[in-house]
């Protein structure tokens, strides 16, 4: 093989200090996780990280990034049909269904102390909700809209701006998960927020 270009040794660079933040702002959270914990992560020096990122809070956006693609990743795994044809997609006959087995994947993710601490936590905190918002709106929103507009298409759901739904089910699914994050027995609050998501789901059927 030949040498690596300075671009790919960059996106190399850049791609290990990301996840060795994300090791760490997931374990210890942001306010606890320095520049220096992150450049001793990735064997690196404190320049080498602000060769590549402005800050923490940089960095740390990077890595809510990172976290918001394994989510889309995560989703439409889950929102495929289990044992669909290959010249099918994968899709589900009822898109509808493949919109709630991707809202519990969501809620199974956020479940997870590190997608918690990133996600829930300190993202708002250190983004704030606007910035927030833009990210998912461009990967786990985005697929949630998706999933709402194929079912519209397919009469699952009534016709109308899809938009608007995906904001209001995408932000109960989002309390949903705090109300996970926060309380002190995770197990059984996940429990009863993955049936109420169903419901939630289900109740947007056409005719219902």
């Amino acid at each position: 093989m030949g040498r690596r270009t300075q671009a790919e040794r960059t996106r190399a660079t850049t791609g290990e200090l990301v996840e060795a933040a994300r090791l760490l702002f997931g374990r210890d959270g942001y306010a606890a996780t320095s520049i220096d914990d992150v450049a001793r992560a990735g064997g690196l020096t404190k320049g080498a990280v602000y060769h590549h990122f402005s800050g923490k809070a940089d960095l740390f956006r990077a890595v809510f990034v990172r976290q918001q693609e394994r989510l889309t990743s995560l989703i439409a795994e889950a929102a495929i049909r289990p044992g669909a044809a290959p010249t099918t997609g994968g899709q589900d006959a009822d898109p509808l269904e493949a919109v709630r087995r991707g809202a519990r994947a969501f809620l199974l993710a956020c479940a997870e102390p590190e997608t918690r601490r990133i996600v829930l936590l300190d993202g708002p905190a250190v983004l704030g909700w606007d910035e927030v918002r833009r990210i998912e709106y461009g990967h786990t929103l985005r697929l949630l809209r998706e999933g709402l507009a194929a079912a519209a298409d397919a009469g699952r759901i009534e016709p109308g701006d899809v938009t608007v739904r995906a904001h209001l089910v995408f932000g109960a699914l989002c309390e949903g998960a705090m109300v996970v994050a926060r309380s002190g027995d995770p197990g059984t609050a996940l429990t009863e927020v993955l049936a109420r998501a169903d419901i939630l789901i289900a109740s947007l059927a056409s005719g219902i």
